[in-house]
């Protein structure tokens, strides 16, 4: 341990801590560089959860029924549950 390293305990889920074992395993490397980089990542930022997807908007021609009006909601809803 160099310089400036600390030790420390932590607990992990069983099935974490195989899989973080196997990953390092893997990629041949110590499991504590492998919790090292991901730690590290984190602090960054870069392990910030996917952005969502964006939404794409479909379009038609078309408008709303006669009489409907969309700061009434609810004749809003009535219309949407009556029958077809």
């Amino acid at each position: 341990m160099g310089s400036g390293m600390k030790r420390t305990t932590i607990e992990l889920p069983d099935a974490l801590l195989t899989a973080a074992k196997k990953r390092a395993a893997d990629l041949g490397r110590p499991l504590r560089e492998l919790i090292e980089s991901g730690l590290r990542a984190q602090l960054a930022g870069q392990g910030r959860a996917r952005p969502a997807k964006a939404i794409r908007w479909i379009t038609v021609d078309g408008g709303l029924p006669a009489g409907l009006n969309v700061a009434d909601r609810p004749a809003m809803y009535r219309r949407l549950r009556r029958p077809g």
